[in-house]
């Protein structure tokens, strides 16, 4: 069928990107550790309109990533693997558990100390890299795993945004907020009425990302919703939900996946940074991540 061969299609084309995106990784980590280090770490933390490089990356370009992935997932709700309530519940109750035995582990190691309230840090996945790392393995890993993996890694990161958003936000602006909602609405009103021209959503799209991003939630969840609002049609090659599934695979793949890693992954290594995984947060974090997140998915 063609949707399937459009998935599968997406990560076959994505195995180039995959190996783009581990080399920009490493060689940003080589850079920040390097003669240039100061210079390089200072150029991602240049300000641009009152925000970071590293900002504009994760919060604009990604959220066209994450419009990719929500349509991606949008065809497998209407039309694939996760087509059947069960089948689409999985992934959701997985993700569930991948984010609270985590968190609980964290705070097991750090109960009653000031840093317990740090038990956010090892919930989410990031589902950039976890994308790029499947692609690599290419057919050796099965689509209908793929998918699974693909939606869980959302729903993970969608619970990491609403958890920060509660708990760690500086503030909401409820304002921004509501109007926010209430673009959301208008699309899925849009996609009622069958109103099957791309443009409008996309204008709506970007309102959503402009307020949701002066509103104190993660930007990225615009890219998400304005996804889901766009019609799925018949999921045909004249769907605007595959037409631009198509167009946005290149820019994605090799343009803002590749600028997130080398973005996110200038760090500078100090030096005795072992001596921090002895403690209660580094033990926290690296058990929550390594043993609590798959068992909370098992």
């Amino acid at each position: 069928m063609q949707w399937k061969g459009l998935f599968h299609g997406f990560f076959h084309s994505e195995k180039s990107g995959g190996f783009i995106l581990i080399a920009c990784a490493i060689g940003s980590l080589i850079f920040a550790n390097s003669g240039i280090s100061e210079s390089y770490i200072g150029f991602w933390n240049r300000s641009f309109n009152n925000h970071s490089y590293t900002h504009w990356i994760n919060d604009g370009l990604m959220a066209i990533f994450f419009l990719l992935i929500g349509l991606e997932l949008e065809r497998e709700v209407y039309a694939g693997e996760l087509s059947n309530f069960k089948q689409a519940l999985f992934p959701v109750i997985a993700a569930l558990g991948g984010v609270l035995v985590p968190a609980l582990i964290y705070i097991a190691f750090n109960f009653g100390s000031p840093a317990q309230g740090g038990a956010g840090i090892p919930m989410a996945t990031d589902i950039a890299f976890a994308i790029g790392v499947l692609s690599l393995l290419g057919s050796r890993v099965p689509v209908n795993l793929k998918i699974f993996i693909t939606a869980l890694a959302v729903i993970d990161d969608l619970l990491a945004i609403l958890v920060i958003g509660v708990f760690y936000s500086a503030g909401i602006d409820w304002i921004y907020l509501g109007i926010a909602t209430a673009l959301f609405t208008g699309m899925l009103v849009m996609n009622r009425l069958k109103v099957y021209l791309l443009l409008p959503y996309l204008i709506l799209g970007v309102c959503l990302w402009y307020c949701m991003l002066h509103s104190g939630v993660h930007a990225t969840l615009a890219g998400v919703l304005t996804a889901f609002a766009i019609p799925f049609g018949d999921g045909g090659s004249n769907s605007i939900s595959y037409k631009l599934q198509r167009f946005l695979h290149i820019p994605v793949a090799f343009i803002i996946v590749p600028l997130f890693a080398l973005a996110n992954t200038a760090l500078y290594i100090a030096p005795g940074w072992m001596e921090g995984l002895g403690t209660d947060i580094g033990l926290g974090i690296i058990t929550g991540l390594v043993v609590g997140k798959p068992v909370g998915i098992l």
